[in-house]
């Protein structure tokens, strides 16, 4: 059995697929109608293209995802099966889904949409299929043997997923967790009119802007531990320069890709600042300092980075410019991806904080 980094993205992606399709999860009820109706209910009359698109393209990434863990993990006996597991299991999801919509008035299920949402997936599938002919997949398993760590799988699949975090648009650029503030909003709102709501610590001052200073600080460590994740499954320090560099590009294209979404093309480098350019050279110049670092040094390094960027980002409210551009997303045509990105925007250096502690433990107790 082969330890495939595809089987966690891909049940990470039918978590934020679930997430999408049922968001905002509210008012749910019985609308007098069977739940399944919509498969034999009229094409739609009207569509667009967006619509096409993203329901093709949400689920080609899970029927991809599925096809690769079905054949790296040696479930599927031939590639055929690996296609056929794969356009199932997502189908399945699909429909469940599309069914589940009917008791959400907001949501308005479609068999265009399943119907489209399987072809996705069944593309993805086939995409899969195709690079394992090729031999592209045994070419990635060979060089992940050769570049990085054996027990690099938890590391590569939150790689992986830091630039869909990036791309919701953030307050402060990289600056991913930042969810004091609302995380204490919807506590209070949850507790209005019960006893429980004088529970709740009140701070003492109003939260204040980050000073340009604090704001290339958590530019500089919201680029820095991405790196440092990098650098604690990868050994030598040409290979440890050649991921920095990478994860730069990746980083600076996507925050740029998600001003253009919010913005338009004109402001896609709008947010590239000084305090930002500063950070990003800031983090740059950090980066190649922490080239020779032991790996269990740059985890702990990497622990102290977290801590701190996520200290900092939480100790400064989210502007209310800033609360604005959220509606292109909340109640714009981006609707379907709001949650997907903006969960992993919150989640994401959370989820690195558990591995890194995770990974320190472990190595701890082997010593």
């Amino acid at each position: 059995m082969h330890k495939t980094s595809a089987w966690p993205l891909a049940l990470l992606y039918m978590a934020l697929v679930v997430y999408a399709s049922l968001y905002p999860f509210a008012d749910w009820r019985d609308q007098g109608m069977a739940p399944w109706a919509f498969l034999a209910a009229p094409l739609p009359k009207y569509w667009t293209g967006f619509d096409v698109a993203t329901n093709v393209v949400g689920y080609a990434p899970l029927g991809f995802l599925l096809a690769l863990s079905a054949l790296r993990s040696g479930v599927a006996s031939r590639a055929a099966h690996a296609v056929a597991i794969a356009a199932l299991a997502a189908g399945g999801l699909s429909l469940a889904m599309e069914t589940l919509q009917s008791y959400l008035p907001v949501r308005v299920p479609s068999n265009v949409d399943f119907a489209l949402n399987l072809a996705g997936a069944w593309g993805g599938a086939v995409m899969a299929w195709l690079l394992e002919r090729m031999g592209a997949i045994d070419r990635w398993s060979r060089f992940r043997a050769r570049w990085f760590a054996p027990d690099a799988r938890g590391a590569l699949v939150l790689l992986a997923l830091w630039p869909l975090a990036l791309l919701f648009p953030a307050s402060v650029p990289f600056g991913l967790g930042q969810v004091l503030e609302r995380l204490e909003a919807a506590v209070a709102a949850a507790l209005q009119d019960t006893p429980f709501l004088d529970w709740l610590p009140v701070r003492d001052v109003e939260l204040q802007p980050l000073i340009p200073g604090a704001e290339l600080l958590c530019v500089m460590l919201g680029v820095l531990v991405p790196c440092l994740l990098g650098f604690c499954i990868i050994q030598r320090a040409g290979r440890r320069a050649a991921f920095l560099l990478g994860v730069m590009a990746v980083g600076i294209g996507v925050t740029a890709l998600s001003a253009a979404l919010s913005y338009g093309p004109s402001h896609a480098w709008a947010w590239l600042s000084l305090p930002v350019r500063a950070g990003l050279l800031a983090a740059l110049g950090a980066a190649l300092l922490l080239l020779p670092l032991p790996r269990r040094g740059c985890a702990a390094l990497m622990l102290l980075a977290l801590a701190v960027h996520l200290s900092l980002l939480n100790q400064a409210p989210t502007s209310a410019y800033f609360a604005q551009t959220l509606q292109t997303w909340e109640q714009g045509r981006f609707i379907r991806f709001h949650g997907l990105a903006q969960w992993l925007g919150w989640v994401w250096p959370y989820a690195a904080l558990v591995y890194v502690l995770v990974r320190v433990s472990r190595a701890e107790s082997k010593n």
